[in-house]
């Protein structure tokens, strides 16, 4: 939206959004250095985990099988969306970019929205919906027409970046005092998984071809269904 009809001299304008990032990060984090003040005296209570280790265990390797199959199937679109647009319905380079923005926009509206909804209905089952809910949208998504296409991927892109914040705050009610431990396994592994993924799949679109990629990419949330072995911890806000 910006480089092509613009030039790439105009991303310097996104700095503006870098500074101000930093400003309000670093009133963040000023108010939490003062709660963490004020709590420092105070006794902690006793972390106890009601679930036996190796429940915990299977419970957080289904989480980061979730996590390979959400990212996965991002690293499909975001890499790939732009190529598989222009080579599917001959679209230019703007407008698919413009397809691109809203599936990435639609993104960042369900990280945001999925948060507040697990607290409401329960983790597991925001888990649930958004990575098997969104397995139909998926399995369709190859065979759609343009405006279909378009349509889907913003469905797809909401519903499934839902997850990670639930799957997150599931993780760290499975290992209670362990935040920082479970923060970085999990972001860590999403970058990794989704790195990997665009990797990946960018071969097979070598030897293959990018539309063969979506359709073997479409059975993916498929693996949301290991979310039936998941415990129930039934927290809520």
């Amino acid at each position: 939206m910006i480089i092509a009809p613009y030039g790439k001299g105009n991303v310097a304008w996104f700095v503006l959004a870098a500074l101000l990032a930093i400003v309000v990060l670093s009133q963040i984090s000023r108010w939490y250095a003062a709660q963490h003040r004020m709590n420092k005296g105070k006794p902690k209570p006793a972390i106890v985990n009601p679930l036996p280790r190796k429940k915990v265990i299977l419970a957080v390797g289904i989480l980061l099988m979730l996590i390979f199959s959400k990212y996965f199937y991002m690293a499909s679109i975001s890499s790939y969306y732009t190529f598989y647009l222009m080579h599917k319905f001959g679209l230019t380079v703007q407008n698919a970019q413009l397809h691109l923005f809203a599936f990435l926009f639609a993104v960042a509206a369900g990280t945001v929205i999925g948060g507040p909804v697990g607290d409401k209905i329960g983790r597991k089952y925001v888990i649930w919906g958004s990575i098997l809910g969104v397995a139909p949208f998926t399995l369709v998504l190859p065979y759609a027409s343009l405006e279909w296409t378009g349509i889907l991927t913003v469905i797809i892109g909401f519903i499934l970046a839902s997850a990670f914040s639930a799957i997150l705050v599931y993780a760290q009610e499975l290992l209670p005092g362990r935040i920082g431990m479970v923060s970085g396994l999990f972001f860590g592994f999403a970058f990794g998984m989704g790195g990997l993924g665009a990797a990946v799949l960018g071969l097979l679109a070598d030897h293959t071809s990018i539309d063969l990629v979506y359709k073997i990419c479409a059975f993916l949330p498929l693996l949301g269904f290991l979310t039936i072995f998941l415990p129930d911890n039934r927290q809520k806000a």
